[in-house]
């Protein structure tokens, strides 16, 4: 649309799409309000949408991902997890906790601790999809309560998984951002739950999905109406055996080319040792990610899940000291601690 169109055109070319048989969605910039056209008829006259009033330009976006593409936003996303957290500015904002809620005593400390090292959004599981259906699954709506409560005497922003549809409604309520992961990466019922939603989104890439096949299926939360995702590289599962994981740090600029959401990368899953998760932040920050997803734990060899590529506060501190560094050198900056408010 053109800069100064009027609500009243905008949504005349909203009646013209669906008079068209498509549909539409309506996507407001900080300067350009965009008119998502979604169908599968490119036979359709685009002459009756360039005459409206108010238009500026008609255009196709032909990747098969229509409303994550680059050409549907002209610019990058911001997506707020809070004041102090954000993906997708000038700012890298880290997200850093235990692979799962455990008990108060381990969550609260480890609040306290990645708050004091500079994170500014706190992780952890309450439900946890395993491999192995003996392996500690999580402490379900109990763990939710425990991060609230973290949040509260933090501040820090919450972010944690949810695994079903019908936990969604329940995860929304305790949780500042709902965590997409690995394994129900291609789970489309639950991608249209989270994105007829409005809280934001972190979605992992399926450890099998092509950059291609992760924005498909990124389509579907957008199409419910939330466009606030933010898209995670977590690693793919390759030939490779000396990590858990292969860090593709080259999705990257890949996705910045590709798409407008902002781009962060968990270290952490994407090698399965805490010795090279340091090394690969700052190699993530250097490829232009918008943010880092950090696995910490007070004491690694008693966690419950994933110790072995949990690093410890101490280790993260010293992180993102260096992360800064590195941020100042790509003309970005690693934000300042969380504060409370009072």
């Amino acid at each position: 649309m053109q800069p100064k169109a009027t609500e009243q055109q905008v949504q005349h070319v909203c009646q013209l799409v669906k008079d068209m048989g498509l549909t539409d969605h309506v996507i407001h910039g900080t300067e350009l309000t965009v008119v998502a056209v979604i169908g599968e008829d490119r036979r359709k006259d685009q002459g009756r949408l360039e005459q409206a009033p108010g238009v500026d330009r008609v255009m196709r976006v032909l990747a098969p991902y229509k409303l994550a593409a680059r050409e549907s936003r002209q610019e990058r996303s911001i997506v707020r997890l809070s004041e102090q957290c954000t993906f997708g500015g000038k700012d890298i904002s880290i997200i850093a906790g235990p692979c799962s809620v455990e008990s108060e005593e381990q969550i609260m400390q480890t609040a306290r601790m990645v708050k004091e090292a500079g994170a500014h959004a706190l992780r952890g599981g309450a439900f946890k999809p395993r491999t192995n259906p003996y392996a500690f699954q999580g402490m379900g709506e109990d763990g939710l309560k425990l991060l609230a409560a973290a949040r509260a005497e933090t501040g820090l922003a919450v972010v944690t998984e949810v695994v079903t549809p019908d936990d969604v409604e329940l995860v929304s309520k305790y949780a500042d951002c709902l965590q997409i992961g690995t394994r129900n990466a291609q789970n489309y019922k639950l991608l249209e739950a989270v994105g007829a939603q409005s809280k934001p989104v972190l979605y992992k890439r399926g450890m099998s999905m092509t950059i291609d096949e992760y924005l498909q299926a990124t389509e579907y939360i957008l199409a419910g109406g939330n466009n606030n995702v933010v898209l995670c590289e977590r690693g793919i599962r390759t030939f490779e055996d000396h990590t858990r994981n292969t860090l593709s740090l080259s999705a990257v600029p890949e996705l910045h080319h590709r798409t407008h959401l902002p781009v962060v990368i968990d270290p952490s899953h994407g090698t399965g040792h805490a010795r090279l998760v340091p090394a690969m932040a700052r190699a993530a920050v250097a490829a232009g990610c918008d943010g880092l997803a950090i696995e910490v734990h007070p004491d690694p060899e008693h966690a419950l899940t994933d110790g072995a590529q949990s690093v410890t506060p101490a280790v993260l501190a010293e992180m993102i000291a260096s992360v800064r560094r590195v941020a100042e050198a790509v003309d970005r900056r690693c934000g300042e601690p969380v504060t409370l408010a009072v």
